[in-house]
């Protein structure tokens, strides 16, 4: 059973401003090219409370979905995913237990469960010890089955590009965009 609102891949793009982290979430045409703008997220930089809003388009007029910390500055906090009522459609969290080598995260949703690790172990590290801004690192998420849910994987740019693939049909694409920008905006990228 698919998704409410699946999308089998798209890229996020982050706008660097003075206050505020935003990003492009834009779906990819079958040819593998950049097609429509899906949303725009926003996330409020120093908040103590981590809170990332969607919006349909740049005049941020209307939110259609979002995720935010269930806790103030906890680094162990779990992130819940909303639709636009402000209803949840998932969840993600850091897993700082397993996370010391290689940042791991666990991600749920209806119908699907599991976790996703950055892809190499020699980039991990490096990501860690240099401030490297144009390091490429990928996390691939798979279920308890460990069949592929998602996978994020960071572009040679000069900004932050990421091309996002939805494996699983259960995933919703707004739990898969949430995610994507939580990695980017989590890690402090």
């Amino acid at each position: 059973m698919s998704a409410p609102m699946y999308l089998p891949k798209f890229f996020v793009k982050q706008r660097i401003t003075m206050m505020v982290n935003r990003y492009e979430i834009i779906a990819a045409n079958p040819d593998g090219s950049e097609g429509q703008l899906m949303a725009v997220a926003q996330q409020k930089r120093m908040a103590l409370k981590e809170e990332v809003v969607f919006f349909t388009d740049d005049s941020r007029s209307r939110a259609v979905f979002g995720f935010k910390a269930r806790r103030k500055l906890d680094l162990g906090a779990g992130y819940d995913v909303t639709d636009e009522n402000g209803q949840p459609i998932g969840y993600f969290k850091k897993d700082f237990g397993k996370s010391f080598l290689r940042s791991t995260f666990q991600i749920e949703g209806p119908g699907f469960a599991g976790s996703g690790q950055e892809r190499s172990p020699f980039v991990a590290i490096l990501r860690r010890i240099s401030d490297f801004p144009f390091l490429r690192f990928h996390f691939d998420f798979t279920d308890a089955a460990g069949q592929p849910l998602l996978s994020s994987q960071r572009q040679a740019s000069l900004r932050d590009k990421y091309t996002v693939d939805v494996h699983d049909p259960r995933v919703d694409f707004r739990v898969a965009a949430a995610v994507a920008v939580g990695l980017d905006a989590l890690l402090a990228r």
